[in-house]
């Protein structure tokens, strides 16, 4: 099991980066918040989960191990795999969900894209007195969405496509790029984190 790597950044996407270990390269998916604060050339340790699939082996990683722990319990829950637990750490801090669950607060925890009330009532039920207690107050920010048109290209268009596989609806992601160009945001990282800041809570 490879619970932590610690290496140089070597490159970003819009959904992973790579750290290169003594001349290896490990591709780790990973939050947008984590990514937009990474840098090429950034000596980063992260810490990781392997996911083994049949024909796949996947390795996430977050900066803090708080956040990993966090990702393998929500796994736990019935139904839910780790794309849906990335999305959870996307929209909610490891405190923000412990508040959430143990507050029974499932409009908090559907703001994740891809869960539904009825999944939310599920993660409510199978992880109180898992996650422990709340440390802080969930730092509530959401922001509308202003509908948006036209056709993104270049970083733009990336960002968007990015947001629309975390499950946020493409023209909520689209207004949300629109805004963050508009506020003179030129690459995709800064574009994304401007983004997502937008978005909020907005699903």
């Amino acid at each position: 099991m490879i619970s932590t790597l610690t290496g140089r950044v070597s490159a970003i996407s819009l959904d992973a980066l790579v750290l290169d270990v003594g001349g290896v390269g490990f591709a780790v998916r990973t939050t947008p918040q984590a990514l937009a604060h990474a840098r090429h050339g950034q000596e980063l340790t992260m810490h990781t989960e392997l996911v083994v699939r049949e024909d796949s082996l996947t390795l996430f990683g977050f900066p803090r191990r708080e956040e990993t722990e966090t990702f393998r319990i929500v796994q736990s829950v019935s139904g839910i795999g780790p794309r849906i637990a990335l999305a959870v750490l996307a929209v909610l801090s490891p405190d923000d969900l412990r508040r959430a669950v143990a507050d029974e607060d499932t409009k908090a925890i559907a703001r994740t894209p891809g869960i539904g009330p009825k999944v939310a009532q599920r993660m409510v039920l199978e992880l109180k007195d898992r996650l422990g207690p709340a440390s802080t107050p969930v730092g509530a920010d959401p922001t509308a969405s202003a509908s948006g048109d036209g056709a993104p290209s270049g970083p733009a268009a990336d960002v968007i496509e990015a947001l629309v596989g975390l499950g946020w609806p493409e023209k909520a992601a689209g207004a949300a790029v629109d805004r963050a160009v508009a506020a003179g945001e030129g690459d995709p990282g800064t574009i994304l984190r401007t983004a997502l800041r937008s978005l909020g809570g907005t699903r």
